[in-house]
């Protein structure tokens, strides 16, 4: 049976040898290679899966909530905000030989995008004009604002005179989200966009990895 590594009982990764060996074989062409460790993080998602991003950088940068998985000549780092993501996953080459290239096997799926919002409007249509000014105002005057906190707001749908937005980054699981959303972001679209008189959050907050989030009291 093929050899596995994984962190010191986290469970977070494993790496079989071959990919293993694959990617000692890649580290060794660059300089300084020894002190490089193999970074893997989760960029966004494509689908129902996550995408990642996967370089080599100093073994060094590893901040103490990041995770490193110590392999045999390498280490794993896996970004403290991604460790949730990728909990459980391995790291493997695609194909039955190996010439798939390295392929991460991810048990884990993001939340639904959409928990918060009415079924028909899913798959909304946001090329109209009213949904172009809509995004055009969260583009130029509210993401760039917001984006300090590493917080960002996107439209998912308007249905007449109601603006449907998903947060994330910062904003998805912060307690102050309610507020950012009707002083802040809500104020701002209505005065830009007088068609929309209402503005929805449909966030998953349940999800999010802000440590000051608290549900609601009844």
């Amino acid at each position: 049976m093929e050899s596995v590594f994984s962190s010191n009982g986290t469970g977070v990764l494993e790496v079989t040898s071959r990919a293993l060996s694959e990617i000692l074989e890649i580290r060794a062409e660059e300089s300084d290679a020894d002190k490089l460790a193999l970074w893997i993080e989760v960029s966004g998602i494509d689908g129902n899966s996550y995408s990642y991003d996967v370089y080599f950088q100093n073994r060094s940068d590893a901040g103490k909530d990041d995770e490193v998985v110590e392999l045999d000549g390498i280490a794993v780092v896996i970004p403290s905000d991604s460790v949730a993501a990728i909990s459980g996953s391995k790291l493997d080459l695609g194909g039955e030989d190996g010439s798939g290239g390295l392929m991460i096997v991810n048990p884990n799926s993001p939340p639904d995008s959409f928990a918060g919002l009415p079924d028909a409007l899913r798959d909304a249509d946001l090329s109209g004009p009213l949904a172009q000014e809509i995004i055009r105002v969260l583009q130029e005057e509210i993401n760039p604002a917001i984006a300090s906190h590493g917080g960002r707001a996107d439209l998912v749908a308007v249905d007449e005179s109601t603006a449907y937005l998903r947060l994330s980054g910062g904003c998805q699981g912060c307690g102050m989200a309610s507020v950012t959303l009707s002083q802040g972001i809500e104020v701002a679209i209505k005065e830009a966009v007088p068609a929309i008189t209402s503005v929805r959050d449909v966030t998953d907050h349940m999800q999010g990895t802000n440590p000051y989030y608290g549900a609601s009291k009844k």
